[in-house]
């Protein structure tokens, strides 16, 4: 068993389409028409069938306190692995990302926390 499709929920599907892949550099791996919305993913362009990610509505009433929590509390809606922290961060911020928190040694392990412009924490990490 392998993680095939994981969410984050996004305000605005068209927004975090270029945050995700203008900024952060995914690729898109579907975009299909649902109505008002779209099942809309996106890959690593280093893993083109790896893990998809869907820019998920956040229509939904339990959405919004549950997003509301995970932001004021610090939490990140999902971990992305990277090479090396600092050189992500660096490269991030010089493309306007707003980090939350600056790039963090816990033991063998480096993490960087980002806003997405979405309503979302994202934690970007690696090992040594």
């Amino acid at each position: 068993m392998k993680i095939h499709l994981t969410s984050v929920f996004v305000d605005d599907q068209e927004k975090a389409l270029r945050f995700y892949t203008d900024v952060l550099g995914f690729v898109t791996k579907h975009d299909v028409p649902l109505g008002a919305d779209r099942w809309l993913t996106v890959v690593s362009p280093e893993d083109p069938d790896g893990t998809e990610l869907l820019l998920e509505p956040s229509g939904h009433p339990a959405v919004r306190p549950y997003r509301t929590a995970l932001a004021q509390d610090g939490i990140p809606a999902a971990s992305f692995a990277v090479d090396d922290v600092r050189a992500e961060f660096d490269r991030l911020r010089e493309r306007g990302v707003r980090f939350t928190q600056e790039p963090l040694e816990t033991g063998p392990v480096t993490t960087a926390v980002f806003d997405d412009t979405c309503g979302n924490l994202i934690q970007i990490v690696h090992s040594k």
